[in-house]
């Protein structure tokens, strides 16, 4: 027999197998991936700075809070990304746009029925057409307008917050480059 020493550096030399030991009898969870599309509508892009405002949703988590972030959905059959934004918006929102440029993607993993989802979500920038602010959508809870200025404080997440920043400082060159 050999010394405890060596039987428990064989043991540290073998490979473990992913999920033996604590997932036994355990079904695998089974993993999607799902691609979404939204945005940032902006309304008074064209005007003063300090009177755009952007239609952000609010939607009320598991613990009760609202949350602020960017409408978004899910791409359906035969859309484009941009398609989706302009849809995802108009049905969240109420607000009716045009797509101006791209923002940026967020990428993020999270569990729900018993699945693990790896989202990708598309985002733009979209110019405010018309339409009237609208809470009709059930998975919305509130919708505001908010301005420019007060995104970072309001959005609920980092990632949309960051896309925010970028939004504003293509909306900054955008105003330069009419000069």
């Amino acid at each position: 027999m050999s010394p405890p020493a060596d039987r428990a550096n064989s043991r540290r030399r073998q490979p473990r197998r992913r999920g033996s030991a604590n997932n036994a009898g355990k079904p695998r969870m089974r993993t999607v991936r799902e691609t979404s599309a939204g945005g940032l509508v902006v309304e008074g892009l064209d005007g003063p700075k300090e009177q755009r405002t952007a239609a952000l949703i609010g939607r009320t988590d598991r613990r009760g809070r609202l949350l602020w972030s960017l409408p978004k959905g899910h791409i359906e059959q035969g859309e484009t990304s941009e398609q989706t934004a302009i849809r995802e918006v108009a049905e969240e929102t109420g607000i009716d746009g045009e797509v101006v440029a791209e923002l940026g993607s967020i990428d993020y993993w999270f569990v729900t029925e018993g699945r693990r989802v790896h989202k990708t979500v598309h985002h733009f920038l979209l110019r405010c057409l018309g339409g009237e602010l609208s809470d009709a959508d059930v998975e919305v809870t509130q919708v505001a307008w908010v301005p420019l200025s007060e995104l970072d404080s309001r959005l609920a997440y980092a990632d949309e917050r960051r896309l925010a920043e970028v939004a504003n400082r293509l909306i900054d060159r955008m105003e330069t480059g009419k000069r």
